[in-house]
C-alpha cells in the first residue's frame, strides 16, 4: 500500500462526454472509484490495468488541476481538483499501481468472488481429447492419432501438451521435423470438419533461409496431412478413394515482402517444388505493428471528437445531446475495417477449401501464434455450428488461443508502461537540482527498458472478436450469444481480473513457477460467463439452431457453414461506445482490398518470395531484363510492399498480372497513381523500349539522396529493387575501384585535381543520355564533378559551393542549368553543334572561357591539362573538337 499517495479526495469534478458531475475520488490496491454526491448515481469502478493513457495539464488561471484518463474501453473522463498537490499525489499513485513489474502483481491474483460462482471448472472445460474426439478422432477417423511427445512441454514451450497428428507419422519423424519449423511449432490438427475429412492445420514458418533449405520430414508430415482423407477408416493409406481432390492449401497469411525479409533471417516459406499435394496462397494480412497502429489511429479519431465535443460544450451556455462530431473519414484512412475485410477474405476461403472442397489447408504466418489463430478460429466458427454456442465459442478460445500459445501477456500489454503517464515539465514536487537528475535518468532508463514491451503490443485478439461481431451482424441468427457476451469478454480481456488472459502460453498456465500453478491462484473468466444470471443476460433470443441443420433441405439450407462477405464490414460501435450512424455513417461503402491476395502457387517458378530470395548470378546479365514470373492463373495479385500498402490502389476480389511486383526493367517516369486508381503496370512494349535504351540508374551508393521508391511506376518492393540492380551493383563498385587506380596513376595533375573522377556521376548526368537534343554549355558556367577516389562519397569537398543533386533519377532528362553555377552575366553564350552521333557527354566539363576574377578548375579525370594561361581562340577550338572527339560516353577512361 506504500504506492498509494492519498487514498481518498473530496469535491472533485467529473466530466465524461460533456456531463460534468461533483464526487469524491477513492484509490484502493486494485481500482480508482468515483463515488457521486447525488445518491442516485452508481459508483464508477475503474480497474487500472484498464488505464491506457493519463495525461496531467498544469494548472488553469483559477488555481484548478486536470488529470484526463483514456481507458483501453475507448472511453475518456477527466477529474478536476482544486489543489494541484492532490491531483499530484493522484497522478502518481495510479501511475505507481497501473505499471506492473511481475504478472503476479495483477488484480486477478488478489481476486476472490464474492459471492462464490456457481461453477468453479473454468479451467477444466477444455480437454483436448474430449474436443478431438468429438471431430471424430479415433473413431470417424483412423487417420489421426494424439501423441504425448510435448507432455512436458520439452518439445515445443509454446505448444499443448497433447497434440494431434497423422497416424502415419511417427514421434521420431516429428523430432526431426521441429527442426524445420520456428519455435519448433510443427503442423499440427486443430480442426477436422464434420461433413467430410478435411482438416485444418496450424503451424509456424518454415527455416528456409536464402540457401532453400528443405526438410524430408516436413514434407512427409505434409503430405501425410494432405492424404489423411484417402483411406479415414485405416491407419495405413491406399490409393486415392472417389471424391479425393487436389485443391490442399498452405495459407501464408502475410504479404510477401514480408515473407521475403524473414527469409533473410534465416526463415521464409514453403517451396512448392516440394510440397506436390497441395498449392499455396498469400492472404497479404499485415503484421502486428501495422496493426497498433491503424487502432492507434482508430483512437485518436475517438480522443479528438471528444475533446472537441468537451469544447464545444464548454462554450456553449446548454448542453447539446447527440452532437456527433466524429471525423469519419479519419476512422476510414486508419485502415482497421481494411485489415478486418482481409482477414474474413482469408477466412473464407479457408471454409470454402474446407467444405465445399473437401480439401486440407495447413495456416501458419511467422510464428502461427496470431494471424493464424485469427484465421484458424473464425474459420472454425463458420464450419462448425458448436463453435456459435456460448460453450463451443468457450472451448474455441481455449483451444486455438490459449493452448496453441497465443502471447496474451505481450500483446495486451498488461504490464503497461510509465511511458502512458504524461506530466508537464519542471513539476513542482522536484525542488532540488538531484531530484530533477534522477527523475530525468529514470525517465531515460524508462525509455530504453519499456521499448521492447511496447513494441509487442497488438490488438490482435480484439481483431479477433471484432471479426467474429462481423460474421454475427450478417448472421444473426446463427448465433447462441450476443453482442454483450463479446463485449464483455473483451472488457475482461484487459481488466486482468481473471487468469485466463495474462500469460503467454499453456505452460506458463499450468507449471507453477516455484510456487503453485496460476490455474490453482486465480479464477478462471468462464467461471463468470457460464453463472446463470450472465448467461441470460448473454443469450441470443433470435438464435434458431434448426437453421443450422444439415438436413434441412430449403431453398436457403446452408448444412450450418456460414460463408461471410468481406466486404461487409464495419465498425463495431457499440465496443467504441458511439452510434452506429456517427461510426458508420447511413451509407456504408465496400471495403475493398488495398493489399495482396497471391495464389495459387503451385511451385518455385511461381513463387515471388522464392523468385526474389534466390541469389543473383553476377556472371548472367542484367535480372531486370528477365520476364515477369508466369502464373500458373490468371488470377492473381500485385505484390506490394508494407510501406507502400497504404498508398496503394484497392484491389478488391479482382486479381492481376504479377509483373509489377517483380524486378522490373523500366527506367521511364511513370505518372503517380492516387490511392483510388489502378496501378498501372509494365506493359510488354515499355519493357521493349527499355531493352535498348541507355544505361540504367547508378548504384545506390553514387546517389547524393537515396532514390524515392514511391515515385517509380508500380510500387514495387525494395527487396525487388536491390535484387534486380545486384549485377549493376557489382559492376558499379568494380568500375569505381578501377578508377581510383586510374587516378594514382595520373601524376601529371596536382593534389586536388588527381582525386577527380568522372567514374561515379549524379543521376541528372547520366539520364542525359537518354536524350537526343545536343547540350549547351555557357561560357560563364562550369560543372562540379563528382569525386569517385571514395567510391562511396557523394561529392568532394570544397570551400566553393557545390550542386546537390537531388532529382528524382527515374524523372525527366538532365538539364545543365540545374549544375551549373554562374559566376559572370555578361559573357555570351557559345553554343556547340555536335557532328558525333552520340550525344554530348555531359560528364566530361567543356573548358571555360577567361573570366575576370578567381577560375575554377573543371578538368575530369579523362580531360586534357589546360594550358596556364587559357584564351578565348584555345577555348572555341576546345569546345569545338570536343564534339568530334567524344567516345567515352560512360566516363571510364576508353581512349
Amino acid at each position: 500500500m506504500d504506492a498509494i499517495w492519498v487514498s481518498k479526495v473530496e469535491q472533485v469534478l467529473f466530466t465524461k462526454s460533456g456531463t460534468v458531475s461533483k464526487g469524491t475520488i477513492h484509490l484502493t490496491a486494485h481500482h480508482i472509484i468515483f463515488r457521486y454526491d447525488e445518491a442516485e448515481e452508481k459508483e464508477m469502478w475503474m480497474p487500472y490495468p484498464l488505464i491506457s493513457l493519463v495525461n496531467r495539464l498544469p494548472q488553469d488561471l483559477q488555481g484548478q488541476s486536470q488529470l484526463n484518463f483514456h481507458t483501453r474501453t475507448f472511453e475518456t473522463f477527466s477529474l478536476t481538483f482544486k489543489k494541484d498537490s492532490d491531483a499530484s499525489d493522484v497522478f502518481e499513485s495510479v501511475k505507481e499501481l497501473t505499471v506492473a513489474t511481475s504478472v503476479t502483481q495483477l488484480y486477478a491474483f488478489n481476486y476472490t468472488p464474492n459471492p462464490p460462482f456457481s461453477s468453479n471448472d473454468g479451467w477444466n472445460i477444455y480437454s483436448a481429447r474430449d474436443e478431438y474426439g468429438r471431430m471424430g478422432v479415433g473413431s470417424r477417423s483412423k487417420a489421426w492419432r494424439f501423441t504425448d511427445l510435448n507432455k512436458d512441454y520439452s518439445f515445443c514451450p509454446t505448444y499443448p501438451s497433447r497434440l494431434v497428428v497423422p497416424t502415419r507419422i511417427s514421434d521420431t519423424t516429428l523430432q526431426y521435423a521441429s527442426k524445420y519449423r520456428s519455435k519448433c511449432r510443427i503442423p499440427i490438427l486443430s480442426y477436422l470438419h464434420w461433413a467430410n475429412y478435411g482438416s485444418i492445420t496450424r503451424s509456424s514458418q518454415p527455416m528456409v533461409g536464402i540457401t532453400q533449405s528443405r526438410s524430408v520430414q516436413d514434407e512427409k508430415l505434409i503430405e501425410a496431412i494432405f492424404q489423411s482423407h484417402w483411406s479415414p477408416e485405416s491407419r495405413a493409406s491406399n490409393a486415392a478413394v472417389y471424391g479425393a481432390t487436389t485443391t490442399n492449401l498452405i495459407i501464408d497469411a502475410r504479404p510477401t515482402v514480408n515473407a521475403v525479409a524473414n527469409t533473410a533471417k534465416g526463415a521464409g516459406t514453403e517451396n512448392m517444388d516440394y510440397y506436390k499435394e497441395g498449392k499455396k496462397v498469400y492472404l497479404g494480412i499485415d503484421h502486428i505493428h501495422t496493426m497498433r497502429e491503424s487502432i492507434g489511429k482508430v483512437v485518436e479519431a475517438l480522443r479528438e471528437a471528444d475533446q472537441l465535443l468537451a469544447s464545444i460544450n464548454n462554450d456553449l451556455p446548454d448542453h447539446v445531446p447527440g452532437l456527433a462530431v466524429l471525423d469519419r473519414q479519419a476512422l476510414r484512412r486508419s485502415g482497421w475495417l481494411r485489415h478486418i475485410s482481409a482477414i474474413l477474405e482469408g477466412t473464407l476461403i479457408i471454409t470454402k477449401n474446407v467444405h465445399v472442397n473437401s480439401s486440407h489447408v495447413l495456416i501458419h504466418c511467422s510464428d502461427g501464434w496470431d494471424r493464424t489463430s485469427q484465421l484458424s478460429a473464425l474459420s472454425q466458427l463458420c464450419l462448425d455450428p458448436y463453435f456459435r454456442t456460448i460453450k463451443g465459442f468457450e472451448i474455441l478460445i481455449e483451444k486455438d488461443w490459449l493452448s496453441f500459445g497465443h502471447k496474451f501477456l505481450d500483446r495486451c500489454g498488461h504490464l503497461s508502461s510509465e511511458k502512458f503517464f504524461l506530466s508537464p515539465t519542471g513539476d513542482a514536487n522536484s525542488g532540488s537540482g538531484t531530484d530533477a537528475a534522477q527523475a530525468f535518468l529514470a525517465s531515460v532508463q524508462n525509455r530504453f527498458v519499456s521499448q521492447t514491451h511496447l513494441k509487442e503490443t497488438s490488438p490482435v485478439f480484439h481483431q479477433f472478436l471484432e471479426s467474429v461481431r462481423q460474421v454475427q451482424r450478417q448472421y444473426p441468427e446463427r448465433f447462441e450469444f450476443n453482442e454483450r457476451f463479446l463485449h464483455q469478454l473483451y472488457y475482461h480481456l484487459y481488466s486482468c481480473q481473471f487468469g485466463t488472459f495474462l500469460f503467454n502460453c499453456e505452460r506458463e498456465r499450468r507449471v507453477g513457477d516455484g510456487g503453485p500453478p496460476p490455474t490453482e491462484r486465480t479464477v478462471s473468466v468462464w467461471d463468470l460467463f457460464n453463472t446463470p444470471s450472465e448467461m441470460a443476460q448473454n443469450l441470443n433470443h433470435t438464435y434458431d439452431p434448426t437453421l443450422d441443420d444439415p438436413a434441412r433441405r430449403t431453398t436457403d439450407a446452408d448444412m450450418g457453414v456460414l460463408l461471410p462477405n468481406p466486404k461487409d464490414v464495419r465498425f463495431w460501435h457499440e465496443l467504441y461506445g458511439r452510434t452506429d450512424e456517427e461510426m458508420n455513417g447511413r451509407v456504408v461503402l465496400a471495403q475493398g482490398r488495398d493489399v495482396e491476395l497471391l495464389g495459387p502457387v503451385e511451385g518455385a517458378d511461381d513463387d515471388p518470395v522464392i523468385q526474389r530470395s534466390l541469389t543473383p548470378d553476377v556472371t548472367q546479365g542484367s535480372p531486370s531484363k528477365a520476364a515477369p514470373v508466369p502464373l500458373s492463373t490468371s488470377q492473381s495479385l500485385d505484390v506490394r510492399t508494407a510501406t507502400s500498402r497504404s498508398a496503394s490502389p484497392g484491389i478488391g476480389s479482382n486479381m492481376r498480372d504479377l509483373s509489377s511486383s517483380l524486378p522490373g526493367t523500366t527506367t521511364r517516369p511513370v505518372a503517380v497513381i492516387s490511392a483510388n486508381q489502378t496501378s498501372v503496370g509494365t506493359s510488354s512494349s515499355s519493357r521493349a523500349h527499355t531493352t535498348s535504351s541507355p544505361p540504367s540508374n547508378p548504384p545506390v551508393w553514387s546517389r547524393t539522396k537515396p532514390p524515392d521508391m514511391l515515385s517509380s511506376g508500380g510500387v514495387k518492393s525494395v527487396w525487388g529493387k536491390l535484387s534486380s540492380n545486384a549485377t549493376a551493383a557489382f559492376s558499379a563498385v568494380q568500375d569505381a575501384y578501377a578508377g581510383v587506380a586510374k587516378d594514382l596513376r595520373n601524376t601529371g595533375q596536382d593534389e586536388e585535381t588527381s582525386g577527380r573522377s568522372s567514374e561515379l556521376r549524379g543521376r541528372e548526368a547520366l539520364s542525359a543520355w537518354s536524350q537526343d537534343k545536343p547540350s549547351s554549355a555557357q561560357s560563364s558556367s562550369r560543372v562540379v564533378p563528382l569525386s569517385a577516389s571514395n567510391p562511396w562519397a557523394t561529392s568532394n569537398p570544397s570551400s566553393h559551393p557545390t550542386v546537390i543533386f537531388d532529382e528524382n533519377p527515374w524523372g525527366s532528362a538532365w538539364d545543365a542549368d540545374k549544375l551549373t553555377i554562374n559566376t559572370s552575366q555578361s559573357s555570351p553564350p557559345a553554343t556547340q553543334q555536335p557532328t558525333s552521333p552520340l550525344p554530348l557527354d555531359p560528364t566530361i566539363p567543356t573548358p571555360l572561357r577567361k573570366m575576370s576574377g578567381t577560375t575554377y578548375s573543371t578538368r575530369g579525370r579523362n580531360s586534357p591539362k589546360p594550358s596556364s594561361k587559357p584564351t578565348s581562340q584555345s577555348t572555341d577550338k576546345a569546345a569545338s573538337s570536343s564534339s568530334h572527339t567524344n567516345t567515352d560516353p560512360l566516363g571510364v577512361g576508353l581512349s
